[in-house]
């Protein structure tokens, strides 16, 4: 991930994490978050089934901070942020799910720049593209 042409975050295999936070999110749900992260079978086992996590396979995470993802698109042709977390929530939010998991992950996690224009490279090795969201 680059911004302005600096390297800024990389990870080798694992996992890129596209994170967005409502207006209406607490930091109640973020340990589950990060826990279910790190322990998703999602990688291929000898057998080439989906049975292996994070950890197992000694994955990364690269996480970028991503509040378009609250977009509604519902109406017009301009999409409407309204429900998106402003920085003042967001930030700390993004932090603490940075921080556990960097404790579920050490030495294997890179982020970018909250807020900054960001040039996030991927090579999408496999199928598996999932949303995951908690109440």
């Amino acid at each position: 991930m680059r911004v302005d042409g600096h390297v800024v975050g990389e990870v080798g295999g694992g996992v890129l994490l596209l994170v967005g936070f409502a207006q209406s999110d607490t930091p109640a749900p973020l340990e589950w978050m990060a826990d279910k992260i790190a322990g998703l079978r999602i990688f291929p086992d000898d057998e080439g089934r989906m049975n292996r996590s994070l950890d197992e396979v000694g994955g990364g995470a690269l996480i970028v901070s991503q509040f378009t993802l609250y977009g509604d698109t519902g109406k017009g042709r301009r999409p409407s942020f309204v429900k998106a977390a402003h920085p003042d929530l967001a930030v700390p939010l993004y932090e603490r799910f940075v921080h556990l998991m960097e404790e579920r992950l050490p030495g294997r996690v890179a982020t970018g720049e909250f807020g900054a224009m960001m040039d996030v490279e991927l090579v999408n090795d496999g199928p598996v593209t999932l949303v995951l969201e908690r109440d």
